[in-house]
């Protein structure tokens, strides 16, 4: 039972690492952004004779498709370090399971907690811990009799 609340806490601890990579690597697309929304607010000159460049369609290509990643992005963040929390507190078992097998997608760092996290989830013991762990009120203090630390 030590053992278990060893390895959720040291898992708890390493998705608010990767939570936090994952918002630094979600801001990368800002720079696409930034294109974007030059090729909508400036005018490009042609020559004459010259085809005109498609600036609009262009500038919601790149303000769009960056959005989408680095809100993604951000999502999946803040997800990992609620997982993280909720890991620490052994409460949510499904939730954490869930993002567990989502982290499994990212590659490399990802991929090996997400797999490392199914392992120790899928222990009957764990599991115990999880049942166990969740308060009614959600409240878990010192004095708590769902403490079981």
């Amino acid at each position: 039972m030590n053992k278990d609340l060893e390895h959720l806490k040291i898992l708890s601890i390493f998705y608010y690492v990767v939570g936090v990579l994952i918002a630094l690597f979600s801001c990368i697309p800002i720079i696409h952004l930034f294109m974007g929304l030059m090729f909508l607010t400036m005018d490009i000159p042609t020559k004459p004779g010259q085809p005109e460049f498609p600036q609009t369609a262009f500038g919601l290509a790149f303000t769009i498709i960056p959005l989408i990643f680095i809100l993604g992005g951000w999502t999946l963040a803040v997800m990992t370090i609620v997982a993280g929390r909720k890991l620490s507190k052994q409460t949510n078992y499904t939730f954490c399971f869930v993002i567990a097998a989502i982290l499994c997608a990212f590659m490399p760092f990802g991929t090996v907690l997400g797999v490392f996290t199914i392992i120790v989830l899928l222990r009957d013991s764990v599991k115990q811990l999880f049942e166990r762990g969740a308060s009614p009120s959600g409240f878990q203090g010192p004095n708590s009799p769902y403490n079981w630390k």
